[in-house]
């Protein structure tokens, strides 16, 4: 739980009764590699902050999973439109390796918001980092080579690309295996 409050303390100072609050709340979960947070279909109760591990978000678009996102150590993990709309997931919510998270409830968060102000600074640095991997994103998929969406990968994301599968890189780069393959081969 330490880094986790290390990191909240660092975006913003955390009063002492926020602290208090945390640690009484805040619950542990372990996964195992393949595990689901979440699956469509199911309403997102709660938002997660990764400890140990890799997580992969999906949908899937004519019986294809499309990788939409990845999240490592450090980053929080949330269906964004489920968690905070309450209403069902379109999205999936995997373990790509075995990963430990720190996780809180809705109306738990919802209660931090309105007792503890200054947690509304914190939240607001979040989705600002949320919004722009987002972007960042979009941007890969509109490169015009896949080579060059690779590239950027590389550059943005170096452990990423050691640590997430082939068939899931690819599909986060709107590219086929078989064309990974070709990139990542004439790279050596």
């Amino acid at each position: 739980m330490k880094e986790l409050l290390s990191l909240l303390n660092t975006i913003y100072p955390l009063s002492p009764a926020l602290v208090r609050y945390l640690t009484e709340k805040l619950k542990v979960k372990m996964l195992n590699k393949k595990e689901y947070l979440l699956q469509a279909g199911q309403v997102s109760r709660h938002i997660y902050f990764i400890k140990k591990g890799l997580f992969r978000c999906y949908y899937i678009q004519d019986e294809e999973e499309v990788c939409a996102k990845f999240l490592k150590e450090g980053d929080i993990v949330v269906s964004a439109n489920s968690f905070f709309l309450q209403k069902e997931s379109t999205e999936y919510i995997q373990a790509i390796e075995d990963s430990t998270v720190w996780y809180i409830c809705y109306d738990e968060l919802q209660y931090i918001y309105t007792t503890f102000s200054e947690f509304n600074q914190i939240t607001r640095q979040l989705s600002i980092k949320s919004y722009l991997l987002s972007e960042q994103r979009i941007s890969f998929i509109r490169m015009k080579l896949a080579a060059e969406r690779y590239t950027a990968m590389l550059k943005n994301f170096p452990e990423l690309i050691l640590r997430v599968p082939a068939k899931y890189m690819a599909s986060y780069l709107s590219i086929t295996e078989e064309t990974l393959s070709r990139i990542r081969s004439k790279r050596l």
